[in-house]
C-alpha cells in the first residue's frame, strides 16, 4: 500500500496532493544574515548567473530553478545554506529572541539550529543536540561555515537530557523537529514510501512523545516549545500533542504561519484528540508547493517569568560568560 493511501480523506484535492507528491521537489536556499543581507545574496546571485526565484512568503528564501544550492560562491562562503522550504517554518513560529536560552533537541545536521542562530542575532545559547554523533559533525561543519557563535552542540538522547553541565535550569524556548517517518519528503527521497511500515510509524511516535515530553519539562513556565515533524501521520502529530495535553502542564497556542496550511485533526482511525490541537499547522505539498510538513507551538504552563526567564537564570548566563 502507497502509505499515501490513508490521508486522502484529510486532504482537500486528493488528485493535486497526490500529483503534487509525485513532483520533483524545487530547489531552495536561505539566506544566512548573520554574514549577508538577502539583497547582497541577490546581488551575488546576479553577478554569478545562478539563477534565482523569491519565494513571496520570506524575503531571504529563494528558489533556485537550476538546482545545485551548494554549487555557488555564496554557499560556501556561508552567505546561504540549502534548506527544503517548509523546513524554515520551525525557527519562525519558535520566534527566538537575542539573550534567549534555546534547545533544539533534534538539531543534526544543523538547518533549524543556524536559522535559530541567525534569529537570535548570534545572541545568546543555543544548545545544539543530537544522539547521533555522525550527523553532529554534520551540524558542526554548517554552523562553522555560516558564522554562528552561540550554539554549544550535545551529544544525548533527548528523552533523557540532563541540563547538569549547563549554567542554567530551564530554557526559554525549546525545538523538537522530531525523527519521524518523512512521508511528507518523498518528492526529494520517494524512497521513503517505498520503505514505509505502520510498525514504524507506531515505534517512531513513541520516541515523538518521550522528546517533546522532556522538552516542556526543561522549558521555563511561560516558555515556548515548537513540535514539528514533516509526515502526515496523525500517530506522529495530534496524537504526539494529544499526549503532551494530557502529561504535561502546556497547552497549545495559536499562531500564524505565511504559507496556506490546514488545521490540525481531531480524529484519527477511532482515535480522537483534543479540540486545541486544532491551532497546528498541516503544510501539504499542493497548497504551496513544497514538502509535507506539519507545526505546533505550545506554551509551557506554570507562573510565567519575564521574556528572558528569571532573574537567576539571567545571573547564570552571565557568570558563564554567555553572549547576550
Amino acid at each position: 500500500m502507497n502509505p499515501l493511501d490513508r490521508y486522502e480523506s484529510l486532504v482537500d484535492d486528493v488528485d493535486a496532493f497526490r500529483a503534487a507528491c509525485d513532483r520533483p521537489l524545487p530547489s531552495v536556499v536561505r539566506t544566512n544574515r548573520i554574514k549577508a543581507s538577502p539583497a547582497r545574496v541577490r546581488e551575488a546571485f546576479e553577478a554569478e548567473g545562478v539563477a534565482h526565484d523569491p519565494v513571496g512568503w520570506h524575503d531571504g528564501i529563494f528558489r533556485l530553478p537550476d538546482g545545485n544550492p551548494g554549487g555557488n560562491w555564496p554557499h560556501a562562503h556561508g552567505w546561504t545554506h540549502g534548506q527544503e522550504e517548509v523546513s524554515a517554518l520551525p525557527a519562525l513560529a519558535l520566534d527566538p529572541q537575542p539573550g534567549d536560552r534555546v534547545w533544539d533537541a533534534c538539531a543534526a545536521p544543523g538547518s533549524k539550529t543556524t536559522q535559530t542562530a541567525d534569529l537570535m542575532d548570534d545572541e545568546g545559547t543555543v544548545v545544539a543536540n543530537d544522539n547521533d554523533l555522525g550527523r553532529l559533525s554534520a551540524l558542526r561543519h554548517n554552523a562553522e561555515r555560516l558564522g554562528v557563535t552561540n550554539a554549544i552542540v550535545t551529544n544525548q538522547d533527548a528523552r533523557n537530557f540532563s541540563l547538569k553541565p549547563l549554567a542554567f535550569d530551564a530554557f526559554d524556548r525549546a525545538l523538537v523537529d522530531a525523527p519521524c517517518s518523512c512521508e511528507g519528503t518523498c518528492r526529494k527521497n520517494p524512497d521513503v514510501l517505498a520503505e514505509w511500515t505502520l510498525d514504524h510509524v507506531h515505534g517512531v511516535a513513541g520516541i515523538q512523545k518521550g522528546i517533546l515530553t522532556r522538552a516542556i519539562q526543561a522549558t521555563r513556565p511561560g516558555g515556548t516549545v515548537v513540535y514539528s515533524t514533516c509526515t502526515f501521520a496523525p500517530e506522529e502529530n495530534e496524537a504526539v500533542l494529544d499526549h503532551a495535553l494530557a502529561s504535561e502542564d502546556c497547552e497549545v497556542v495559536p499562531f500564524d504561519l505565511p504559507l496556506e496550511t490546514a488545521p490540525g485533526v481531531t480524529e484519527w482511525d477511532g482515535e480522537t484528540y483534543d479540540d486545541s490541537v486544532t491551532r497546528a499547522h498541516r503544510v501539504y505539498p499542493h497548497h504551496n508547493d513544497t514538502g509535507g510538513f506539519f507545526c505546533a507551538k505550545l506554551r509551557v504552563g506554570g507562573a510565567e517569568e519575564g521574556a528572558g526567564g528569571s532573574d537567576a537564570a539571567t545571573a547564570d548566563r552571565d557568570a558563564a560568560g554567555v553572549a547576550r
